[in-house]
């Protein structure tokens, strides 16, 4: 297991710093001056642009300019954003923040409906539920996540009242954006109608939430079903329904258990894709994470946070992947043993 993370760790370092180059490249191929787009200040300011070039060795080799820029990148020192002349790097924590709360509630509601959901299409092949599940699968992964939004809004929203737009809160309740986490905001303010505020912001958290977990729970379905399915048919199982074991038992002891491998191995990639459907969400829901920060730094042109925020969400997609195969090579030892030809 030692030699596996190392491997993982190590891919991911080098995957990491492959990504900073190409940030660092970005720097030129944006329209502008380099200095500008890397660090935010204008020419404008010639004694503060002069000291700029020379702290990070634009007066030498490239070589150098990638160096400074790297030590730059690690410090925390991301520029300033062209538009609000604010620290990238501050503002991307609170945003960050904000995106990894709905994109983690997405995960965890569609980790919780999509598996049991699988398994009850595979006990019940071939039957009503069955066929019901995977329809309903099929034709919502179908559904585009912005054509799917915009329904939900015009049904929910528009037409029945039920649930709120855009925003995380009604701003009548004037809770102070500390962490990016309205619920965590919420819970350590001083506010005398916390309850109040904790319900209006789970209000405006369900329908991008439903949205962004539309997609990966289908795949988790289906993904549940097939793997169930095939470890029913296996002769462990077999045997152990020959020897008395009910249904029930049988199902959550053993064949469960074994059929979560690949859907454990499916969640990294499912969550990459939620992210990149986080961009839209955030967008049409006004929700203020770095999707929509990406989204309004590309209409503005303002490439610091343009490249902060590919950095970011390019680093937290790599993570969590690594950290799901480490998880699955920890839970499932014979992935291990396949990989090395262990015997």
């Amino acid at each position: 297991m030692i030699r596996y993370t190392l491997r993982r760790l190590m891919l991911l370092i080098i995957t990491l710093w492959l990504l900073s180059i190409l940030a660092f490249s970005l720097n030129y191929l944006f329209p502008g001056d380099p200095l500008t787009n890397m660090t935010g200040v204008r020419t404008s300011d010639p004694l503060l642009y002069e000291q700029l070039q020379q702290a990070r060795g634009f007066d030498h080799s490239i070589v150098l300019q990638y160096t400074n820029y790297f030590s730059h990148i690690i410090s925390g020192d991301w520029g300033q954003s062209l538009v609000t002349q604010r620290p990238v790097f501050e503002d991307m924590q609170v945003f960050f923040v904000a995106t990894l709360e709905l994109s983690l509630l997405a995960m965890s509601v569609a980790f919780l409906a999509g598996v049991p959901l699988g398994v009850l299409a595979a006990v019940r092949q071939r039957k009503l539920s069955d066929r019901i599940i995977m329809g309903v699968s099929l034709s919502s992964y179908s559904i585009p996540v912005f054509w799917l939004a915009q329904l939900f809004i015009l049904l929910f929203a528009v037409k029945l009242n039920w649930l709120p737009i855009t925003g995380q809160i009604n701003p009548l309740y004037n809770i102070d954006n500390r962490t990016g986490s309205i619920l965590l905001d919420i819970w350590f303010s001083d506010t005398d109608y916390k309850l109040a505020a904790l319900r209006d912001a789970a209000q405006h958290l369900v329908l991008p939430v439903a949205v962004l977990a539309i997609m990966p729970l289908t795949m988790l379905v289906r993904i549940t079903r097939t793997a169930t399915l095939e470890v029913l048919q296996q002769n462990y199982i077999r045997a152990a329904r020959a020897r008395g074991l009910s249904e029930p038992h049988l199902l959550w002891k053993h064949a469960l258990p074994n059929a979560m491998q690949p859907v454990v191995l499916q969640l990294g990639l499912q969550f990459s894709i939620l992210i990149t459907n986080t961009i839209i969400t955030e967008a049409i829901f006004n929700w203020p994470g770095i999707g929509s920060w990406l989204i309004k730094g590309i209409y503005e042109r303002d490439y610091p946070v343009i490249q902060g925020t590919l950095l970011t969400l390019a680093g937290l997609i790599l993570l969590v992947n690594v950290l799901v195969e480490l998880y699955h090579a920890w839970r499932y030892p014979q992935v291990r043993k396949e990989l090395y030809a262990e015997h």
